[in-house]
């Protein structure tokens, strides 16, 4: 009868005024009642009366896409234990805070961690629900949060919040780097050092490992140079070059900072790196090209100086002439010329004139004679040390070695090159003027016949008379 009334209730129930709805309701209720009373008393058989996830009690759990084990089959007593008079009378009968550690608890079904050296916080006070929901989550393995958003609820989230972002940091992805358990690196890294990097720049570490010549802190820990999480530079970079590079070559600061000629490969541009391959090279000092080719890439045009004056473009004077100096043979201009800064003229390594004219002191010649022998310029008479000589007299001590307007070694050499022998002169540069050498090299000797003198001519076997007179720019100039 109590079912036959249900079904006509609700086939009339929308077409029925409100009055008579609430009428046929409570007659139902009545019926209901007197009819089963037992209806009234007990949960639906159909019920498991086992669980405590039921419409009446904790009814929201279970919904969401990641639930533990024991929740699904609503088998709560496996960690909150039993308590009998709870499904009677819940509000009376709670169950009690668990005690013992939760690790244990977890442990009592899942597999143990093997702990390794470090261990996370977390994990090492047996708190694993500090990450772990022990109900459910909408994230894997039951996480309290997504990503990254777990880590700040401990960690700083200003980690990430400067300009440049390291690409797992941005995207929450701090387990690609760390372990969530323990490690046995500091920080609960998965990898120590470098290695841990070249895990996903796999092209570095190919390269890096092919490579002749490697940065040291690349070796030991991109970390050094790179902020593993954000930084205001690019890169992530700790901070700018030169800075950057200074933290570790102090000495180098040193002598940039203290050198009154700078070379602009070192203040302007990319700095270090306009000459230096951060990471590794195939050439000694990490140098991105080989010494003469690097110059050269620079150098390879008119150069404006602050003091208005003009850098030649060494390139095209280079292979415009055949017989290189020394050290531009051996193609490495640092042999003549500091890279990073000098006290001396065209960031030279040691002192050289500058100037046409100099009063002879051997430290004058401090860079000429770091190669070439000085006595070639101390003995006025010699049958050895020159073949610039008529007979025995030597003319480069003739040449240069005066106590006031002694002729430096640039009046008759180029100190690059030239396309004479002994890097000779086609031209004397005197201040505006280019006067032509007129060399002439016989096989025992030579004639020239510059602007600084009437022709002289000079012989190792036959000594030649010359009539050696005040030259006459120094002449005429009085």
């Amino acid at each position: 009868m109590i079912l036959l009334l249900q079904k006509e209730y609700n086939s009339l129930k929308h077409k029925l005024p409100f009055k008579y709805i609430f009428i046929v309701s409570a007659l139902m209720y009545s019926l209901t009642i007197m009819g089963n009373p037992v209806l009234a008393q007990t949960p639906d058989t159909n019920q498991n009366v086992d669980s405590c996830i039921s419409a009446k009690c904790h009814a929201d759990m279970g919904q969401k896409k990641f639930i533990h084990g024991p929740v699904a089959v609503g088998k709560c007593t496996v960690c909150h234990g039993e308590n009998k008079k709870h499904m009677s009378k819940p509000k009376w009968n709670k169950f009690d805070k668990i005690k013992q550690s939760m690790s244990k608890i977890c442990y009592s079904c899942h597999d143990k961690l093997s702990f390794k050296k470090i261990m996370h916080k977390p994990v090492q006070q047996g708190e694993c629900i500090t990450c772990h929901n022990p109900h459910e989550s909408d994230y894997k393995y039951q996480l309290t949060a997504k990503g990254s958003d777990l880590c700040y609820k401990c960690h700083d989230k200003n980690l990430t919040r400067n300009r440049y972002v390291h690409g797992p940091a941005a995207v929450g992805g701090c387990i690609l780097c760390h372990e969530a358990h323990s490690s046995d690196f500091k920080n609960n890294l998965r990898v120590e050092g470098s290695e841990l990097c070249f895990l996903c720049h796999t092209d570095m570490k190919k390269d890096f490992d092919e490579a002749k010549f490697r940065h040291k802190p690349v070796a030991e820990n991109c970390a050094n140079c790179h902020n593993p999480h954000s930084a205001p530079k690019k890169f992530m970079m700790r901070e700018d070059s030169p800075a950057l590079c200074f933290t570790c070559h102090k000495e180098k600061k040193k002598e940039i900072e203290e050198a009154s000629v700078k070379h602009a490969a070192v203040t302007e541009g990319k700095t270090c790196r306009n000459c230096h391959d951060p990471h590794m090279s195939n050439i000694a000092k990490n140098l991105i090209l080989p010494p003469l080719d690097l110059c050269m890439s620079c150098h390879n045009q008119e150069i404006d100086k602050a003091d208005g004056s003009k850098l030649p473009n060494m390139d095209k004077m280079l292979k415009a002439n055949t017989d290189h100096h020394g050290p531009i043979k051996q193609k490495d201009c640092s042999g003549c010329h500091n890279p990073h800064g000098s006290g001396n003229f065209r960031i030279l390594r040691d002192q050289y004139p500058s100037t046409f004219y100099k009063a002879f002191l051997t430290e004058n010649y401090s860079l000429c004679f770091s190669c070439h022998e000085k006595s070639v310029v101390l003995n006025p008479r010699t049958t050895k040390l020159t073949n610039f000589r008529n007979g025995d007299v030597n003319l480069h001590f003739m040449h240069v070695n005066k106590p006031d307007k002694g002729r430096t070694c640039r009046a008759c050499h180029e100190t690059h090159a030239s396309n004479h022998p002994k890097h000779l002169r086609e031209n004397v540069s005197f201040g505006m003027f280019d006067l032509p050498l007129n060399y002439i090299k016989t096989e025992t000797g030579g004639s020239c016949l510059p602007g600084c003198h009437q022709l002289k001519k000079y012989d190792r076997v036959n000594k030649q008379e010359n009539k050696w007179e005040e030259p006459i720019i120094e002449k005429t100039s009085k």
